[in-house]
């Protein structure tokens, strides 16, 4: 049987999770020399790419000394939290990454969390030593403490230690050693790795814990064996998390290998395979041998805390710039969506409209970004959040939020996070001229707050969240205090007539913009609404007068993209999504029928 190491690395957004696995695939010589290989090799998504964050967590395989390890790079997002869960109970133990400078954050206190619940073996890597600022005996300490806290196990808290710089595939034992290459980490991988129990000699149990679809294939389910062995065209019974069992037969087993995905005939316990074959495969369910069935524990999935509505766009410019416009693509693609994606929901509640709900704001611009690309038209609703009824009790869900700030700004942003019904739980000044401070605060308080707050902070706070909990529900809280300018024309915005209006609030269009009736031009300086006429052209007169063509000066347009427009608008408004723009509209285009809905 085939030496086999599973594990996990997770860590807070950003800490470097995949730049070390780049690491250690290029230093287990994954590639050959004449390979291209990029940055964050593990981030294949274009938005991953683009916005240097991983959203889905993937797996990949080196070899070293004869042992195949088996890795899995898991997001550090908040939003993404049910990914990370599911993959932890793939794993016999989990690499921790904390960086050096900013410690042990909100997200790493989640997964570690989940970890220590697990009980799986914890090995810390203090990463990004080269920062200027870098302090890894305290966060050494950090990390122990916060073990502690969560009455992590005495195998748990006796953890082992390496220091590295991932980007420079640098890691060492102790600081003091000279700079070598990653070597220390994959022995630490080796010696504190636990064996995967369960023999080949055993039933087959295997679970799965991804999904990927293909074309041609359809439904592949990426699962860890548990037990036994899995060959190709092997009959076996799918065990459904409801008890239901369908037989079936594995038409395609695949192994990984670095990036690379290859066919296989046979994989024994221990590993991690893909196996296709089954079109009601989903997150959780076991394959078992048909003579021997014995399922393995369901897994609880977070409940999704965030709604928006998705819905056909109406608006007088629909269908002149997206390839697909009407409500049976739209739900096409939502439901394709959901084939892979488990921590999101989908319900249809007519006229068009489908109510996606998610785990945060983040998930769900995500879906709508890369639908964007592909050439979908759609309007989307104000994020609400999902609200319970326990026990008679209206409960909703609270977030745990942790700011770093400059000193100077900390009371300016205590004022903005209690006009939004947030706690404060702690205030620790953190050298350096920067203070973090420890909130909890309902989840609707978060939207629309992004913005603000670094405006408030001139963009140099940093702001992190991460689900807490559900409580009784917590009162009104305070949403946007300027209302719109609304556009009263159809047409193309004019310079002449911006320029008049640029005293009255903030443009987010500039000229040669096309407008309609009920669009959202800008936001105005005051709380009131205002209908405006954009489209206004110079009189031109007979009498030429000195001074009469006078160079109009246009301060640029702030610019909106999809989350800062979701964070904007209010409940009677929509932003309309095409591949070519990003608009604000009102829901009621026409102004009679706004003031008719509004007295309703």
């Amino acid at each position: 049987m085939q030496d086999i190491r599973n594990i996990a690395v997770i860590a807070h957004v950003d800490h470097g999770k995949t730049t070390l696995v780049d690491g250690l695939l290029k230093q287990a010589g994954t590639f050959s020399e004449r390979d291209q290989v990029e940055e964050r090799v593990m981030d294949s998504n274009a938005l991953e790419k683009e916005r240097g964050i991983t959203i889905l967590s993937k797996n990949t395989a080196i070899n070293y000394k004869g042992t195949k390890i088996n890795i899995i790079d898991t997001p550090g997002h908040a939003d993404f939290g049910g990914e990370v869960e599911r993959v932890l109970k793939m794993v016999d133990a989990v690499l921790l990454l904390v960086d050096a400078q900013e410690g042990v954050m909100p997200q790493t206190k989640f997964v570690v969390k989940k970890a220590v619940a697990l009980g799986l073996k914890i090995l810390l890597v203090v990463n990004k030593i080269d920062k200027p600022a870098a302090e890894p005996l305290r966060i050494q300490d950090e990390v122990f403490d916060l073990l502690a806290q969560m009455d992590a196990s005495d195998e748990q808290l006796d953890f082992p230690v390496v220091y590295a710089a991932a980007r420079n595939g640098i890691s060492k034992k102790n600081l003091e050693d000279p700079d070598g290459d990653l070597t220390a980490l994959f022995e630490m991988i080796l010696a504190h790795t636990p064996k995967p129990t369960g023999t080949t000699d055993n039933p087959l149990q295997l679970q799965v814990f991804t999904l990927d679809y293909d074309n041609y294939v359809g439904k592949i389910g990426i699962s860890r064996i548990f037990n036994g062995t899995v060959k190709k065209n092997q009959s076996v019974v799918l065990v459904k998390s409801d008890g239901e069992k369908v037989n079936g037969r594995v038409t395609k087993l695949i192994g990984f290998m670095g990036l690379a995905r290859m066919e296989i005939d046979e994989a024994g316990a221990g590993d991690i395979v893909a196996i296709a074959g089954f079109e009601t495969i989903d997150v959780g369910d076991s394959l078992c041998d048909p003579n021997n069935i014995m399922p393995l524990d369901p897994m609880h999935i977070e409940e999704p805390t965030m709604s928006v509505v998705f819905s056909v766009n109406d608006s007088p410019l629909a269908g002149t710039e997206g390839k697909h416009v009407t409500s049976n693509k739209l739900r096409e693609r939502l439901e394709f969506e959901m084939n892979t994606n488990i921590a999101m929901k989908l319900e249809d509640i007519g006229e068009g409209r489908f109510k996606v709900s998610g785990r945060g704001e983040l998930q769900i611009t995500i879906l709508a970004e890369n639908m964007r690309r592909e050439g979908f038209e759609f309007g989307i609703s104000r994020p609400e959040v999902i609200v319970k009824v326990e026990n008679g009790v209206k409960c909703e869900p609270f977030e745990h939020l942790v700011v770093d700030v400059p000193d100077e700004y900390s009371g300016t942003v205590i004022e903005i996070l209690g006009k939004r019904k947030a706690e404060m739980k702690s205030m620790v000044p953190m050298g350096i001229g920067q203070t973090r401070m420890e909130f909890e605060i309902p989840a609707r308080a978060l939207i629309g707050l992004r913005t603000l707050f670094l405006t408030s902070t001139k963009g140099e706070g940093v702001m992190n969240h991460s689900f807490l909990e559900y409580r009784p529900f917590n009162g009104e809280v305070e949403s946007r205090n300027n209302g719109a300018l609304i556009s009263m024309e159809n047409g193309v915005a004019t310079g002449y007539s911006i320029f008049n209006l640029q005293d009255r609030g903030v443009m987010f269009i500039g000229p040669q913009t096309k407008v309609y009736e009920g669009m959202i031009i800008g936001e105005h300086s005051r709380s009131n609404d205002l209908e405006v006429n954009v489209t206004k052209e110079k009189q031109q007169s007979n009498v030429r007068s000195s001074g009469a063509d006078e160079a109009i000066k246009l301060v640029p347009p702030r610019e909106m993209n999809l989350e800062k427009a979701l964070e904007w608008i209010e409940d009677d408004e929509l932003v309309e999504v095409t591949p070519l723009n990003i608009r604000i509209r009102k829901r009621y285009l026409d102004a009679n029928t706004r003031k008719r809905m509004g007295k309703k």
